[in-house]
């Protein structure tokens, strides 16, 4: 028989119970929630807006820095090229305005509040408003590109299976817009009403491969030039290239685990010595001593960041390269 403090705890352990279901029934149902959202593509929402498709179709592109048409919106091609298929909306002169005025707001911190001299100011002036936004387009270029490389085999092998089922190749395209998450349900999507609006298939798919910038996607526009000039098995060639895909991925990914232990080496080597610096200024300011009036202190130290780039290069060569 149980006594009253012994029931006590067990209505305890029973509240405790019911609270952690409650909890995870919520989180379940919000994370289920989340990714039903998810496999929606940025194409069906704004399709889902009931706006007219020619009208999402240049949204789409307008958004991405494009015109209407799909050209470079502007004449610095390669910078329109990277803010393209970094994937990022919106306007690219509003971008680069972003960091512009951050790199102002630094430095005018640092040249009149923390009285820094006018060569730092400049060079992180310099480094935020130019450097900075290259490396932040190119980290989402190298991102995007990365998960739409993965993406690819199984949307030509959803286009394989609905051509081997009597489908047209606009209706297994639009096929491939419809199930298929972002980047490259959009991208796809772009290409069906592209189709749909008068560019023939090769022409489209050159626009994409502009667009995005993965290197499969040049072996599939070939492989459909090649095609409609010559004649052939389409769904066979897809079904080739998705395979070689998939086999250039895996020996991508096993060289990446090969090198893994040079770029963590990369890593340690090149932050050490900043680390090292750090610490003993923070710890012992003094350590150093008249050493910061010395003439030769900033052409030593140019010469020696110099040295440490070039070899943070050579290891970077050593464990990126091209096949």
């Amino acid at each position: 028989m149980l006594t009253g403090q012994t029931l006590l705890y067990f209505i305890y352990v029973l509240a405790a119970a019911s609270v952690i279901l409650a909890a995870e029934a919520f989180y379940m149902s919000f994370a289920r929630q989340r990714t039903r959202a998810g496999i929606i593509n940025r194409r069906l929402q704004r399709l889902g807006e009931e706006a007219p498709a020619e009208q999402s179709l240049q949204g789409l592109l307008q958004e991405r820095g494009l015109t209407a048409s799909g050209d470079f919106i502007f004449g610095a091609i390669a910078l329109n090229r990277l803010y393209t298929q970094s994937g990022i909306t919106g306007n690219p002169l509003a971008f680069a305005l972003v960091f512009l005025l951050a790199g102002l707001v630094l430095a005018l911190v640092l040249l009149l509040l923390l009285r820094t001299s006018v060569l730092v100011a400049v060079l992180v002036f310099l480094f935020v408003a130019f450097a900075l936004p290259l490396l932040v387009l190119r980290r989402a270029r190298n991102k995007r590109i990365q998960k739409f490389a993965a993406q690819l085999p199984d949307a030509l092998d959803m286009i394989v299976r609905s051509l081997r089922a009597g489908h047209p190749t606009t209706v297994a395209i639009g096929l491939v817009a419809r199930e298929m998450p972002d980047p490259l349900g959009t991208e796809f999507g772009i290409v069906s009403d592209e189709i749909s609006f008068g560019l023939s298939l090769e022409q489209a798919v050159r626009k994409l491969s502009e667009r995005v910038g993965f290197e499969g996607l040049h072996l599939l526009s070939v492989s459909l030039s090649i095609q409609a000039k010559t004649g052939g098995n389409l769904t066979e060639i897809l079904s080739n290239l998705a395979s070689v895909l998939r086999e250039r991925r895996k020996l991508r990914m096993k060289i990446k685990a090969l090198s893994a232990e040079g770029r963590a080496s990369a890593w340690i080597i090149s932050l050490f010595p900043i680390l090292m610096f750090g610490l003993l200024t923070l710890l012992a300011p003094s350590f150093y001593g008249d050493v910061w009036n010395s003439p030769l202190l900033i052409p030593v130290f140019v010469i020696f960041g110099l040295w440490a780039l070039l070899g943070d290069f050579i290891m970077y060569r050593m464990v990126n390269f091209d096949f």
